[in-house]
């Protein structure tokens, strides 16, 4: 018997009014694996982020994260929305790094990391704070924990939003082109955070243009476009012999 995927999705459509975002995306993220998102803006790749952890509803398909269905309760053939406290709940399990860091201006590092425990799960402050401490270390700000975000550069608050979505235990991390609104010089330092997650057996979907993270550490790699799985494999087949017009197109201009 093999074991239940981390995600899986069947299917899955999402439209913003008229626009047919994604046309029926099929695919599957075991544990343990980093799985890597590839393709042109506007491709419906964040949008399928956004889904796995119901900050968007599905209007088709299935989406199930660790073999319980998102946002959704199935009885006979029918499907109930959950309620948004069921949702909160299964989000928990859920850690999502964005573009943008989206840090609480008012706190420090290490408030802003403590919070989420201490409000959501009720842990005793000193038991969150410790803990805070031991993830700014783990991402390379031990020195920057009485900080607030606007004394640190765009890479270091990437760092504090990655140990923040740490400090929930999450079983899977979603990533949405967590470099792209940095400094070329600072992306090094934040791929080098995830490299460690990754070693670390962190499930991780990461909607990336970092091409050499996804070479070196992806298990898997998707080039998505207008809404559909176009290609996917190993990143290196895909990146070094692309089998498809529209890959080939797509990395002629990123590689």
């Amino acid at each position: 018997m093999t074991a239940q995927p981390m995600v899986k999705a069947e299917g899955v459509h999402k439209s913003f009014g008229p626009a047919h975002i994604l046309k029926g995306i099929d695919l599957e993220v075991a544990e343990g694996e980093v799985f890597c998102l590839i393709g042109p803006s506007g491709s419906g790749k964040s949008t399928f982020l956004r889904c796995i952890n119901h900050l968007e509803q599905i209007n088709a398909g299935r989406l199930y994260v660790d073999g319980e269905l998102v946002g959704y309760r199935q009885k006979g053939d029918k499907l109930y929305e959950l309620k948004d406290s069921e949702v909160a709940l299964k989000r928990r399990d859920i850690g999502m790094v964005f573009q943008r860091f989206n840090l609480f201006p008012h706190m420090t590092a290490v408030e802003n990391v403590m919070e989420a425990p201490v409000q959501v799960k009720r842990e005793p402050k000193a038991v969150a704070r410790e803990r805070a401490l031991k993830l700014l270390d783990r991402v390379g700000l031990a020195d920057k924990a009485g900080n607030y975000p606007s004394q640190l550069s765009g890479g270091q608050q990437q760092r504090v939003a990655i140990a923040r979505a740490l400090a929930m235990d999450p079983k899977l991390m979603l990533f949405d082109e967590p470099t792209s609104a940095l400094d070329p010089e600072l992306v090094g330092d934040v791929l080098d955070v995830m490299r460690g997650l990754a070693e670390d057996g962190m499930t991780m979907i990461v909607v990336t243009h970092e091409m050499g993270f996804a070479r070196e550490v992806g298990d898997s790699l998707v080039f998505m476009d207008d809404g559909v799985v176009v290609e996917a494999g190993h990143p290196r087949d895909v990146l070094t012999n692309p089998q498809h017009d529209r890959t080939k197109s797509f990395l002629s201009k990123v590689l």
